[in-house]
């Protein structure tokens, strides 16, 4: 009988997909790799399965043991398919950024969910990445795989994914393509590959928020360059052991909202109903292939996992709609808002608040950006200064420090009005954004100067 004796033997082997539609007017062929036919529904349940296999070989998971692991929820549920046929327990710590549905498909897998603050660092206790590690101090036999820095990430899909893309493409692939997170499908697969011909030209998605462009291209891990991004999946603010630059070589960043409209012209036009980074994959991959590729080219792309991760983000309209990412018309870009404009006004922590007022005067602003050195760690508006004066008269002698606010977010130089609008529209009074090495601001008045 063709049968299989637990449900993690069926992980593997997953189709090759011609890309047709979303694709017209790129030069080659280009196919995706469909990851959501494993059994987890994401490409995660490989190395989730090699982690705990070489665990147990190694002695550093018995029975009965709990596995813990700080997730944006595909590495859990591949875990907890291989926990549940092996018999082990799971504790997974997640971002709150991560949707609904993938901790509730956690929870359904008799996991136990933990939800952590997206905006604190890594070496922050409450981190998701602190509070795995703490449980697995405290938890007796327990197993903390680190999916990140644990290199049966990458040995995994150096054994069976990029051997499966070389055998379905009958060593005709010139060109790999994956998002990069924990960097193991991008490096295992690509490492393989170029084992098997070192023309093969591989290409990292990245997302802006994220440090790995910057530091492939320069050797600089520019924590200036980490902010708060939506998209899930891709893009660190740490470098994992599992992110091996010498395989990687390009890197091309995709914005929220490209990687969002993209995952929904997937399903659409394509059939293809797959996760928010997989529409980041596809369009940085095709954004790269557009300039690269020639006609005789394949390249393949690594599609992580399902939509159905996403049903009340990028495929809810209403998601979609308060964050501007369904509006069709061209908008100005945050590079070309700041176009021209000089150099930014800031003022220290340390300076007295009657001084930045008779700054505010002087420069007719009403904003400005807090540092302290080269790091902006705050923000000031003339409104928030009245209300704390009305308040207390006393504060105009006291120091920034006292009275700042939180600092401007970051936006990636593509990222356009309709999406900072809608930023703005829940608190911000003002965005920063790096243009040719320089910081600028933008405020409502620009955004709305650039739609009139």
């Amino acid at each position: 009988m063709k049968v299989y004796n637990s449900i993690i033997e069926t992980i593997g082997n997953t189709p090759l997909v011609r890309l047709n539609n979303v694709t017209k007017g790129v030069p080659g062929t280009i196919y995706a790799k469909v990851e959501y036919f494993n059994p987890g529904h994401s490409m995660k349940d490989r190395m989730a399965l090699k982690m705990i296999e070489d665990a147990e070989k190694e002695g550093k998971l018995k029975p009965g043991g709990t596995i813990i692991e700080g997730t944006s929820g595909n590495t859990g549920m591949g875990l907890a398919l291989a926990a549940i046929s092996k018999g082990y327990k799971c504790i997974f710590t997640l971002a709150d950024k991560q949707s609904k549905e993938k901790i509730d498909i956690l929870r359904s897998m008799g996991a136990e969910v933990v939800v952590c603050p997206t905006a604190v660092p890594p070496d922050d206790p409450r981190s998701y990445y602190s509070v795995a590690k703490k449980f697995n101090e405290e938890i007796p036999n327990s197993f903390y795989p680190n999916q990140y820095d644990n290199m049966s990430n990458t040995k995994a899909h150096y054994e069976t994914t990029g051997p499966e893309i070389w055998e379905q493409t009958e060593g005709k692939i010139t060109h790999y393509a994956a998002g990069v997170g924990t960097g193991g499908s991008m490096c295992g697969v690509a490492s393989y590959l170029k084992e098997q011909n070192p023309d093969i030209v591989t290409v990292g998605i990245d997302t802006y928020g994220s440090v790995f462009k910057k530091y492939k291209e320069t050797g600089e891990f520019d924590e200036r360059e980490i902010y708060p991004y939506l998209t899930e999946g891709i893009g660190e603010d740490i470098l994992p052991k599992n992110v091996n630059f010498d395989v990687i070589d390009h890197f091309v960043k995709v914005t929220d909202k490209d990687g969002a409209v993209m995952t929904r012209r997937l399903a659409r036009e394509e059939g293809l109903f797959l996760g928010w980074s997989c529409g980041s994959a596809v369009f940085g991959a095709l954004e790269y292939a557009k300039e690269n590729l020639t006609e005789d080219d394949i390249m393949v792309i690594i599609m992580p996992d399902h939509g159905t991760r996403y049903l009340n983000k990028i495929y809810n309209d209403d998601w979609m709609k308060e964050r501007g990412f369904l509006e069709n018309r061209h908008f100005s870009t945050a590079a070309e808002i700041v176009r021209g404009q000089g150099k930014l006004i800031t003022v220290s922590k340390d300076d007295s608040v009657s001084d930045v007022v008779d700054l505010l005067k002087k420069k007719a602003i009403s904003q400005l950006p807090v540092t302290d050195g080269t790091e902006f760690v705050g923000s000031l508006t003339d409104s928030k200064i009245l209300k704390k004066v009305l308040e207390n008269p006393e504060v105009a002698n006291k120091s920034v420090s006292d009275v700042m606010g939180e600092p401007f977010p970051f936006v990636a130089a593509g990222t356009t009005v309709d999406v900072m609008s809608s930023m703005m529209s829940q608190g911000t009074s003002a965005l920063l954004v790096r243009d040719n090495g320089e910081i600028k601001i933008i405020t409502q008045a620009d955004l709305l100067a650039s739609v009139i």
